[in-house]
Order: structure tokens, then C-alpha cells, then sequence
């Protein structure tokens, strides 16, 4: 991908969150694999007839291309990667992904094997039936990885998350590190999750 000191960078990206700004134009939170989460405008996004709005979905990789050397970015260009097909039922889960990302990460800070991890667990998502092990394990990984990835990991051995007679003990333990280090910052997919009585908590 892009050199970091050119005046237009270019990186696979999963679109995170975005909302509209102005009239006809989005804000967009990415997480990049070589330069971290930006914030990006999406200029003209929403007119009907614009290049980048089919473009802009979640939950795909996409390549774009972008300016600026402030902590808002311009998107110039957006190209899809490969096309995920997320299942409705697993839409929130993945939701809760971006959350978790978008509440640990700071700003322009690479993660690169973080990264893989979300597009390896989204990968998977996307794959599977109703299995409440199976979706848990994804889960319950990234969770593991992300915690040991920015610094708040668990010590001990990787266990094993498709175990189902441990998955209780491993999500009360991924949880209660999380809310620890959220300092009271509330999870609003994670509060659906349970609020909904869904098979992952």
C-alpha cells in the first residue's frame, strides 16, 4: 500500500461507522491495517449519483484512498476488496466488533494483526449457521486478542474458545476485563446483546 509520507494514502479498510454530514456528505470512522482508525469526510457521498456510495458498506473490505494530514481526513477514492455477505442475525455481533475497536483504539495508532484478527472473525461471522459455540468462539477471540493486542491481556494460556463447558467461565472473564477497562463507558451493542437475550451473553 501507500507510503505513510505521500500526500495521498492508500489502505485496505473496514468501514466502522459513519453519519451524515451537511447535506450530501458522510462522516466515516475506519480502521485501516497499516495506519490505525481515521475519520474521514466522504464529500457528496450521499447524492444519488455518487461514485463512492454503493462503495461505503460495512462489514467488506474496501481500498481507499485518501488526503490530508489533519485529524480529518478526505476520502478521494473507495474501491471494494472482496464482498462479505453478513447474515441479518449476525449483524449485531459484528456491530459489537466495531464497537469494542472504536472504544479501545486511539486515532492513527496500526494495529496490523489486529486487523487480520477482525477480518479473520467478520470472515467467519459471515460463514456461519446458528451455532451458539461457534459464533462465541469468534467472539470471545477477537476479545482476547484485542485485550492482549493493546497492552490489557489476560495471563495464562490462550484458551481454548470452543469449548463449551469453559465458555462461560472465558466470556465472564473477557467481560468483566473489558467493562474494567472501559472505566464505565457503556457498550450499547453489548447492553442489546443481553437486553435481547442473544446466544453469545
Amino acid at each position: 500500500m501507500s507510503n505513510k509520507n505521500s500526500r495521498f494514502k492508500e489502505d485496505i479498510c473496514y468501514i466502522l461507522h459513519s453519519f451524515s454530514w451537511k447535506e450530501t456528505s458522510l462522516i466515516v470512522k475506519v480502521f485501516s491495517r497499516n495506519f490505525g482508525c481515521l475519520s474521514m469526510v466522504a464529500k457528496g457521498a450521499k447524492r444519488p449519483y455518487s461514485q463512492l456510495r454503493p462503495v461505503l458498506s460495512k462489514f467488506s473490505p474496501l481500498v481507499l484512498t485518501w488526503s490530508g494530514n489533519t485529524e480529518m481526513k478526505n476520502l478521494v477514492k473507495a474501491e471494494i476488496s472482496q464482498i462479505i455477505s453478513m447474515p441479518s442475525e449476525f449483524l449485531m455481533p459484528s456491530w459489537y466488533l466495531n464497537e469494542l475497536i472504536l472504544s479501545f483504539l486511539p486515532k492513527e495508532d496500526p494495529h496490523a494483526n489486529l486487523f487480520d484478527a477482525y477480518d479473520n472473525a467478520l470472515f467467519g461471522l459471515s460463514k456461519c449457521n446458528i451455532n451458539n459455540v461457534i459464533v462465541s468462539s469468534i467472539l470471545r477471540r477477537f476479545e482476547w486478542f484485542l485485550l492482549k493486542e493493546i497492552g490489557y491481556g489476560i495471563d495464562g494460556q490462550e484458551p481454548d474458545f470452543e469449548n463449551k463447558q469453559q465458555e462461560p467461565i472465558i466470556r465472564q472473564i473477557l467481560s468483566k476485563r473489558i467493562d474494567n477497562n472501559l472505566y464505565g463507558k457503556i457498550l450499547y451493542t453489548k447492553k442489546i446483546l443481553k437486553d435481547l437475550r442473544y446466544f453469545i451473553y
